[in-house]
């Protein structure tokens, strides 16, 4: 009974994470709403092979989180449209989140050549795409988020939308999106993260404002006022959502290190677009893939 009521308790603090993100959809309060949030989370769980043959990470152990947002479409199993590598350190309480470009070059093991970051998912799926980034990056990918980028709009609305401050006028798809502060629901959400050529930074441009939704969906699912649709919220990711962690690391996580989400700082992997063998990839030299790769590591903890 005495052990029971402790998990009670735990259960007031329960962040969920939405999008790929991590920390915060809102507070559970009491057994009733666990129930329910254990189920849904049971309905987005999918463990990648290697998890029964691989320690879980400890409390306040760093951890890395590769966020993936997947362009589904009828027939086709999809390819990445954003792949964001999040590491969080609960010592130094700070987060990176490093935007891998999805035309970067990179070596695809299960086929033996190379060939741009996203197809490393329509190769090998999940697995092949987190066994992708961590030889990329030379660090250990120990959870993932997979979002289908369609039904993310509804994830958006289910929190009430967001705030972001645009920087471009432009329009898309049929959807018109001018400068400034601007509160968008999952349309628009959408389509401001999806932009891309009417950006000057092309890719880049589009990456920041893709780290801009998750900081601001970390902000609007923080707030108390997201349990009064919890059932809403649940219904989207459960729809959306595949991930390895489990509900109890969710709650680990959100115990140990919410105060990290606090201190984000954002990486670009800046290279070269160019033309090889017919093809435009974003070329990324060793010298800044190891740059990188050593900042990662620090923050992991690990030997550079």
């Amino acid at each position: 009974m005495v052990k029971m009521r402790k998990r009670k308790l735990k259960m007031k603090n329960v962040i969920l994470f939405a999008l790929a993100l991590v920390i915060t959809i809102g507070s559970v309060v009491s057994y009733g709403i666990y129930r329910t949030v254990a189920k849904s989370i049971n309905g987005m769980y999918e463990p990648l092979h290697r998890d029964t043959e691989q320690k879980d990470t400890a409390p306040h152990d760093p951890i890395s989180i590769l966020l993936l947002g997947i362009d589904e479409r009828p027939g086709d199993k999809g390819r990445p449209d954003s792949m964001i590598v999040m590491t969080i350190n609960p010592e130094t309480k700070k987060t990176t989140m490093t935007s891998i470009p999805r035309d970067t070059r990179v070596f695809i093991k299960s086929k033996n050549k190379f060939s741009k970051m996203n197809s490393a998912y329509t190769y090998g799926g999940i697995e092949g795409t987190v066994e992708t980034v961590e030889q990329f990056l030379n660090i250990p990918i120990n959870y993932y988020i997979k979002i289908n980028m369609d039904g993310f709009k509804d994830i958006v609305d289910a929190i009430g939308g967001i705030t972001v401050d645009n920087r471009i006028d432009f329009t898309l798809e049929g959807v018109h999106l001018s400068k400034g502060k601007q509160h968008l629901n999952g349309k628009t959400a959408l389509t401001y993260a999806r932009m891309r050529k009417d950006d000057p930074r092309g890719d880049f441009g589009r990456q920041e404002r893709q780290r801009e939704i998750i900081n601001e969906i970390i902000h609007e699912g923080a707030q108390l006022k997201s349990l009064t649709n919890y059932q809403e919220i649940l219904t989207a990711l459960e729809k959306n959502i595949k991930t390895n962690l489990t509900l109890d690391k969710m709650i680990d996580i959100q115990h140990s290190y919410k105060e990290a989400a606090k201190d984000i700082k954002q990486i670009e992997i800046e290279g070269e677009d160019k033309k090889v063998d017919g093809l435009w990839y974003h070329l990324v030299t060793d010298e800044k893939r190891k740059e990188i790769s050593k900042k990662l590591r620090q923050q992991l903890d690990l030997k550079s």
